[in-house]
């Protein structure tokens, strides 16, 4: 917020104002969105107050766990700004509610973890922090045990999906097997289910 502020303050031009502040913005979006981006699961953990910039974030997360304390905000609106780093882009594709997301956003009202996970905000909501992490840490291990080509594939192709059609995606999904379906990892796993073992996979 400093950077925009002085930007607004600053004594430019205001094409070249306006210039430097999409820049500042797309900066901030892009930031929030590795997330998304990051070929590894995100798992994100919440507790107590998750507001405006937070909410924003947690939507780039692949897996969102809260405690029963967690609150969740687009409170933007009530700083007399739109929410620009990706909660008004993210949250209506992951709760699937378009009239209560205008709410929230139109509201700035709290939604607490009950709401959430009804919602489908959040996947799991915990009696308190230490719990919530130690879930996390046991998903986060179970998923590590995986075959990191088809983990990472499984994302991909997920967040691919999400963004086109269920045709195009199909195809893009058989355009990644023609090459993966020929890794090791697949030959590893199949031995590993038949000999009730468990396999060990290369870096990727």
């Amino acid at each position: 917020m400093k950077g925009l502020a002085e930007v607004v303050q600053g004594e430019d031009d205001i094409a070249r104002k306006c210039r430097t502040m999409y820049k500042l913005v797309r900066e901030y979006q892009a930031s929030f969105t590795s997330l998304e981006k990051c070929r590894k699961p995100v798992i994100c953990c919440i507790h107590s107050a998750c507001v405006g910039a937070g909410s924003s974030l947690i939507c780039s997360a692949d897996i969102r766990y809260c405690t029963s304390d967690a609150y969740f905000q687009v409170k933007e609106v009530d700083i007399g700004l739109a929410a620009d780093v990706g909660a008004l882009q993210r949250l209506p594709r992951i709760i699937g509610n378009e009239s209560l997301v205008r709410e929230l956003a139109f509201t700035g009202r709290e939604m607490y973890a009950d709401e959430a996970a009804k919602n489908g905000l959040v996947s799991r909501v915990f009696p308190d922090k230490q719990s919530m992490l130690e879930a996390a840490i046991h998903i986060a291990q179970q998923i590590a045990e995986k075959s990191p080509v088809a983990v990472q594939g499984t994302k991909l192709h997920l967040n691919y999906s999400r963004d086109h059609s269920v045709d195009d995606a199909l195809e893009y999904q058989a355009t990644w097997n023609m090459s993966l379906l020929q890794s090791e990892d697949l030959a590893k796993s199949a031995m590993a289910h038949i000999g009730k073992t468990k396999a060990e996979f290369s870096d990727y």
